[in-house]
């Protein structure tokens, strides 16, 4: 997940940088600080892959938005968007939400996993060495807890959090009550009474227009997509 390169890297470089600023910050800045200069094109192209990097993206825009507004929320924020976007990472997600909170994860069951969801792809140092990052981005996110023996946890979800896993539903075409049975808002876990008490907090603090009455439930997102957008996402709708 990088978490600690995205967090460097968003906290020095302004919301309006396009994707050849973030570039020029990583590999002709070396604000990330790697050792060479091939380090930080590969960072480069990670954090890309991962991410987007690009102001263009309405899921990235999004993600600045909400990143510098409370820092419990950015591990479980950055995790959203590397589910989003890569299909490695998103494949584990039914590994890790089908273990009883409390239970033990140990490396060999991540490994198994591993070996069994992508057969032959990996030699055994790099089915070692993915296994224990993939393993240490559920921890970073607040699904795993501890360190050499790891297990199965809550993690700490803010309403920043809620807002763009609503959002996410948002851009698939979803709307009204839909929002809340989507994919991005299961990951969360929770009762459907307290997401829906993270959205209204999500609304007092002015991340999006919750309306909920009557058994009726609707969310608007202002200013988050454009015009275009909006209308891409509004045919989208018609296949949701």
């Amino acid at each position: 997940m990088m978490l600690d390169d995205l967090r460097h890297l968003l906290a020095r470089t302004p919301a309006s940088s396009s994707r050849q600023d973030y570039g020029c910050a990583i590999v002709t800045d070396n604000l990330l600080g790697k050792s060479t200069r091939k380090a930080r094109e590969l960072s480069l192209r990670h954090l890309t892959t991962l991410y987007g990097l690009d102001a263009a993206n309405p899921l990235f825009r999004a993600l600045r938005r909400l990143w510098p507004l409370d820092a419990a929320a950015q591990p479980l924020l950055a995790l959203t968007v590397a589910l989003a976007r890569d299909p490695l990472l998103r494949t584990s997600e039914g590994f890790v939400l089908s273990r009883p909170v409390g239970s033990l994860v140990s490396p060999q069951d991540v490994e198994t996993f591993v070996a069994e969801a992508f057969p032959d792809r990996f030699s055994s140092a790099s089915l070692k060495s993915f296994s224990r990052n993939l393993a240490g981005t559920w921890t970073a996110a607040g699904f795993l807890n501890g360190h050499r023996r790891k297990t199965r946890s809550l993690p700490d979800v803010r309403p920043e959090v809620v807002t763009l896993s609503l959002f996410l539903g948002h851009l698939e075409g979803r709307s009204g009550q839909r929002l809340f049975s989507s994919q991005w808002m299961a990951l969360l876990g929770g009762t459907p009474a307290e997401l829906a008490a993270l959205t209204n907090a999500a609304a007092h603090r002015g991340l999006l227009v919750f309306m909920n009455a009557g058994g009726v439930q609707e969310v608007r997102f202002p200013d988050y997509l454009t015009p275009e957008e909006e209308h891409i996402r509004q045919e989208a709708a018609h296949v949701v």
